[in-house]
């Protein structure tokens, strides 16, 4: 059950989070945040991870142009972190049985956000007319009461009325829906591609296929060597009791610097490249005038 603190924690969070997003960004509006966040409140970080970090993955090539709303995430990751933890229910289920709804749901609670936030910035163009400076800072403020509510309200109420709801659902799942529970889990697996698949539609990847092609090569290479490694040492351990057979994973911080050396030297060969072009231009131009 969900304890009153976690509900106001939670909720505190929620309304902080998409301020966050407009004003600071400190990345505490990601919803991989909002899993570390939502699983230290619950008292299960690994939960808010994972759920967090597939919601982030799922909404990787997504974006927003100009104020085009989206999906919340960060709200879902909430939701979904609460209620696994608290009915231990499977993580993969609860992303795809209440993260994505909830967060597919929630763009409307965001237009309505951004429509009641007029009504403030009416009020500033009446305290401008009146050179009211201190009625004008108020009002600004209190702005953002539109943007927290439309997070912080709905997170309130679903915590707050839906664990009943969603207790019957979990119930339904582990009975006689299994099969959509099964279905759910797989789906939930796969969403982060969903989010790769998306991504890659909008990057150039024609024109970086080499690079794309290396960079999954080496992730894959690299991955089944430390594996190995750490099999073998495990085995070497079993064999021989003074062998510690300790062994780190791969970081993925091998694997983004060898991405960051990887841009640099395309970042240096393509400005050579356009300097080339332009000292040649350059030499055509002056090769004309002495002809001139």
């Amino acid at each position: 059950m969900i304890q009153w603190w976690q509900i106001l924690l939670l909720t505190l969070y929620a309304a902080y989070q998409i301020l966050d997003e407009l004003g600071p960004y400190t990345s505490a509006g990601q919803a991989v945040f909002a899993g570390l966040i939502s699983g230290l409140v619950m008292g299960d970080v690994t939960t808010g991870l994972f759920i967090g970090g597939s919601m982030q993955l799922m909404v990787l090539g997504v974006g927003t142009f100009g104020g085009a709303s989206r999906i919340d995430a960060n709200s879902g990751t909430v939701l979904a972190t609460a209620f696994a933890v608290a009915l231990k229910w499977n993580p993969e289920q609860a992303l795809t049985a209440i993260g994505v709804p909830v967060a597919a749901l929630l763009v409307y609670t965001d237009i309505l956000g951004r429509f009641a936030n007029t009504f403030w910035v009416h009020r500033i163009d009446g305290r401008i007319e009146e050179f009211d400076y201190a009625g004008i800072h108020r009002d600004f403020l209190l702005g953002a009461l539109s943007w927290a509510l439309s997070r912080a309200l709905p997170v309130f109420l679903a915590l707050t009325f839906g664990q009943g709801i969603v207790e019957k659902i979990v119930g339904l799942l582990q009975g006689d829906l299994s099969w959509l529970a099964q279905g759910l889990t797989v789906a939930g697996g796969a969403l982060p591609a969903v989010g790769f698949a998306i991504l890659l539609r909008y990057l150039p990847v024609k024109r970086h296929i080499a690079y794309l092609l290396l960079g999954f090569v080496i992730a894959a290479l690299l991955g089944t060597v430390f594996t190995s490694i750490v099999t073998l040492g495990a085995g070497v351990s079993a064999v021989n009791k003074d062998f510690a057979g300790s062994f780190n994973n791969l970081s993925m911080l091998t694997i983004a610097i060898i991405g960051l050396a990887l841009s640099i030297l395309y970042y240096k060969g393509n400005q050579a490249a356009r300097l080339a072009v332009a000292a040649t231009a350059d030499s055509n131009e002056e090769v004309e005038d002495d002809e001139l």
